[in-house]
């Protein structure tokens, strides 16, 4: 019976190896891969390569291929008639298949809205930059404000200007000090119907 397991326990470390062998094969680019890892996931990356590391080192540390079986030394062994045909049989028709990629047509989807996203966001970002640009030439271009008078304030920015002829305003000049004003939630309430 002992020789049973033993030769059970072939087979299964044989299938192991097999399959094993198919995922050593695959490579990472680690340095690329880390380039993009943000730096508050450098922990866990590490972690996770050492683990990867130690998975490859321990698959690599197997035969690319199994060990040949000697079945007649087990049909010598093993007194049940049968028995080891039928599992030199199973052990031979046994393939193990390399599971079907299929997410891979999803993550280039992915890959392409992305892209695109990105894109647009960086043209955005450049029409945002060459405002800015603007925003700082003008700047730029104006009196140093310790040197500004009321009238050349109200020059450079006459939207946030006192302008007590066209626009008179109540001391401290502030929005909620003003004539008619009404909080954020008073207008809430106005839209709902309260008073």
């Amino acid at each position: 019976m002992c020789q049973f397991f033993a030769l059970q326990s072939d087979v299964e470390l044989n299938i192991i190896i097999m399959a094993a062998r198919r995922i050593a094969q695959s490579s990472i680019n680690w340095s690329a891969l880390a380039e993009r890892v943000p730096a508050n996931q450098k922990s866990s990356f590490g972690a996770f390569k050492t683990k990867s590391d130690i998975y490859v080192r321990a698959v690599l540390a197997n035969p690319e291929n199994p060990p040949k079986i000697d079945w007649a030394y087990y049909k010598k062994l093993i007194p049940v008639s049968g028995l080891v045909d039928n599992f030199q049989k199973q052990y031979e028709a046994l393939s193990v298949p390399y599971p079907k990629d299929t997410v891979s047509q999803q993550v280039d989807c992915e890959i392409e809205e992305s892209k695109s996203e990105i894109s647009k966001y960086k043209k955005e970002s450049e029409q945002r930059i060459q405002n800015y640009q603007k925003e700082i030439a003008h700047l730029k271009s104006l009196l140093p404000y310790d040197q500004m008078t009321m009238e050349d304030y109200r020059d450079a920015f006459p939207e946030s200007a006192l302008d007590p002829i066209n626009k008179p305003t109540f001391w401290p000049h502030t929005p909620e000090e003003q004539v008619g004003y009404k909080s954020k939630e008073q207008l809430e309430a106005e839209a709902h119907g309260h008073h």
